[in-house]
């Protein structure tokens, strides 16, 4: 595929995707819809995996820990502003890869699978067996947010904002991938020992990298429970962080 070619089908899928509710059924909607949430959770992890070489196995705790924060931020009986909610989840979900990842990073390969499992296995049993995020049974959220003309109970409405998060997480991956800041990445994935030497803070480098990952994965809980008015623990689960890493590894490891 050519160059040109490649350059302008990002831009050719967003039109098609635009342009798709025109002609699909209900059901066929919510599925398209599930794909694009759990597009922006598969580039999140992508980043991580694909760009800096980083593979980690408690990605679904950012992921959980924004749609958590969806629902329990919200008013019981009145619709939120949704900014404001996607701003706290994506915030929440940040700062929980703030401190999993200060942590994390010192070690490496197969220790760093497991200390990342660790961490996104306390995360899921804090929600689980508390009444925090209503144990096995989860919650619900009440009333769906809306801004102005904006409902996302409505599904076109929640459709377009679903298409805007992966546009923009996918154009702010491309950015990223394009920049100094990604060149750096790249170069830890290949020999993090040399970019040492040539006198780069590798470990900042990873912690950004972290960080900007677990907030772009809560940003696609916060869509999640938006969706379906409803979380429950299993979203933080092992088996979520491995269905996501496979998803990479069937798009291509190292492609946006």
């Amino acid at each position: 595929m050519g160059t040109e070619v490649r350059r302008w089908l990002p831009l050719a899928a967003a039109v098609g995707l635009a342009l798709l509710p025109a002609v699909l059924t209900p059901y066929t909607s919510d599925l398209v819809i599930k794909i694009l949430v759990l597009a922006v959770f598969a580039l999140s992890l992508e980043l991580l995996v694909g760009m800096t070489g980083l593979v980690s196995l408690g990605h679904a705790a950012f992921f959980g820990i924004g749609a958590y924060v969806a629902v329990l931020a919200s008013p019981e009986y009145e619709p939120a502003n949704p900014l404001l909610l996607g701003a706290a989840s994506v915030g929440a979900a940040a700062l929980y890869a703030l401190f999993v990842g200060a942590l994390s990073l010192r070690t490496k390969g197969v220790y760093f699978i497991m200390v990342t499992l660790a961490f996104a296995q306390m995360a899921y049993f804090v929600f689980h067996d508390t009444a925090l995020g209503g144990g096995t049974d989860g919650i619900y959220l009440n009333v769906r947010p809306v801004l102005g003309a904006f409902d996302s109970g409505d599904k076109i409405h929640f459709y377009y904002l679903a298409l805007a998060a992966l546009v923009f997480t996918y154009g702010l991956l491309a950015l990223v991938r394009r920049s100094r800041f990604g060149h750096a990445l790249a170069g830890i994935r290949v020999n993090e020992q040399r970019m040492r030497a040539a006198g780069f803070a590798t470990y900042f480098y990873k912690l950004a990298a972290f960080v900007l990952a677990g907030a772009l994965a809560g940003l696609a809980g916060f869509l999640l429970a938006v969706k379906d008015g409803y979380v429950n623990p299993e979203l933080l689960s092992w088996h979520e962080s491995g269905a996501v890493l496979l998803m990479i590894i069937l798009g291509g490891i190292g492609h946006l």
